[in-house]
């Protein structure tokens, strides 16, 4: 096996082939990650809601249903290993009516049914205790105590910081054009000329997915992109509940939600828009509306003042609306894991546990655990939230802590800087990563200073820095070379 060979190569970085990643970086095998961006969690993953679900939403019958209980569950071993943002806050789906009431006893009767620990139907003054910011119109609704929300990107780059340091490598900005199988292994050639060779693949592209199944000659599915708008409001919003809040469920979507993100902000919404681009990350003023509207029928003092910004992320949906994991009977070596929606993010950790499962038993690949496994990663040490003395402690042994980057989060440029020397070289790499940017200016004061930081740093003339990689330059668009 040379250089480039690998066991086992997964394709895509989002928070499923980051679990899967990690997963497989705790066997003796050689095994990569392919990823059309410069980073990971580029995707689907990096515009998620960040809410461990609770395990009612959907039927025993199927598979996402099995896997979220499981994943939710894996969690508090992850964040002891990870370090990365999570909290259990609990769930509560309030209802404002008898006949939507009829609708909670069934979602409670599933959770029993999925084995959700803790779930109970609560009377309006049980739900008025758990969240007094509730509109007391409520009629009642469903508790899930054991749900909760994670930082989805400082999630997914934990998982690929742990896979690296286990020996796992991470080819960015490989863009999968084309395939071909020898009977032994894949090789996978890239946009730009690159080729790797696998024994197995991995199909976790999200989005893509289809396409990719395509190229490996495995099997014709269609990925259906679903559109979620939300909006985020300031860490002082009024409008901030203790758990997350959902209205009784529609056909096709769990409805419009009031989020505590793991981090102080308030999110609201999603959307659930089906369309054809790919690509359509657009927002609209409707929508601000229809999420505004139901919102604030559900919780109190939220207003249009606190929105510090808007994003929409992309559901990847299939026709059944399930998950897809398997062999693919059509292409071999390959492993199918799309229309990964859903509760996804909460099931990522268990879907990673089932492909290795599938590798192994209906593959026949050896899965021989590592002693040298490191479960653990360096933590960055944060200055939001620190006592003066703890700061000073941090800047006598590092003056970078003492240089405030992003003064709406209270970023410095040492956390910038650590960033940057674990791979996070573009301007969104680095919000993500940092959360620099994320606060009320949304970049307006800090964005230069990261410029040049990245810069000194690595090399790249700031005209070279992109945000998101792909040719989105910060400071003009370049052509051949020069700038436009």
């Amino acid at each position: 096996m040379n250089s480039m060979d690998y066991d086992v190569v997964v394709v895509g970085s989002g928070v499923v082939g980051a679990s899967i990643a990690r997963l497989l970086s705790s066997y003796e095998l050689k095994a990569a990650v392919i990823e059309k961006f410069p980073d990971a969690c580029f995707g689907v993953s990096k515009a998620n809601s960040g809410i461990i679900h609770g395990a009612f939403h959907h039927a025993t019958t199927t598979l996402k249903a099995r896997l979220e209980l499981k994943g939710n569950m894996m969690y508090d071993q992850l964040h002891k290993e990870l370090g990365f943002p999570f909290k259990r806050t609990g769930i509560i789906v309030a209802a404002f009516s008898s006949e939507e009431m009829k609708t909670v006893r069934l979602l409670y009767k599933q959770g029993v049914a999925n084995g959700a620990p803790g779930i109970e139907i609560c009377g309006s003054e049980r739900l008025l205790n758990l969240e007094p910011g509730l509109n007391p119109d409520i009629a009642g609704g469903l508790y899930a105590p054991f749900a909760g929300v994670v930082e989805p990107y400082r999630f997914v780059f934990s998982l690929m910081e742990s896979a690296q340091l286990n020996g796992l490598d991470f080819i960015r900005d490989f863009e999968v054009v084309r395939s071909s199988y020898d009977g032994k292994l894949h090789q996978v050639f890239s946009s730009d000329g690159r080729a790797v060779a696998a024994s197995f693949v991995i199909n976790a592209a999200g989005l893509y997915a289809d396409k990719i199944s395509e190229i490996f000659n495995g099997e014709k599915f269609k990925i259906h992109p679903r559109k979620g708008e939300e909006f985020l409001l300031d860490r002082n919003s009024p409008a901030r509940p203790n758990n997350v809040i959902f209205p009784v469920p529609a056909k096709e979507s769990k409805g419009m939600l009031v989020i505590p993100t793991v981090e102080g902000t308030t999110m609201i919404g999603p959307t659930s828009e089906k369309i054809d681009d790919k690509e359509d990350s657009s927002t609209t003023y409707s929508n601000m509306e229809r999420i505004f509207l139901q919102a604030s029928r559900m919780v109190s003092g939220i207003s249009r003042r606190d929105v510090i910004t808007s994003f929409s992320g992309l559901r990847p949906v299939l026709e059944n609306e399930d998950f897809l994991i398997e062999k693919s009977q059509m292409a071999p070596a390959f492993i199918q894991v799309a229309g990964i929606q859903s509760p996804g993010l909460t099931a990522a950790p268990a879907i990673a546990e089932y492909v290795l499962e599938i590798l192994s038993k209906d593959c026949g690949l050896k899965l021989e655990k590592k002693k040298s496994f490191i479960p653990e990663i360096s933590r960055t040490e944060k200055i939001y939230g620190i006592s003066p003395e703890k700061l000073d402690e941090l800047i006598e042994k590092n003056p970078a802590y003492g240089n405030i980057v992003c003064r709406c989060e209270q970023i410095s440029e040492a956390e910038i800087v650590d960033a940057i020397r674990k791979g996070h070289t573009t301007i969104d790499g680095i919000k993500f990563y940092t959360r620099s940017g994320m606060g009320r200016c949304q970049g307006g004061f800090c964005t230069y200073k990261i410029l040049k930081i990245i810069s000194r740093e690595t090399g790249i003339p700031i005209d070279h820095i992109t945000r998101r990689g792909n040719g989105s330059f910060i400071t003009g668009e370049r052509i051949s070379g020069e700038l436009k």
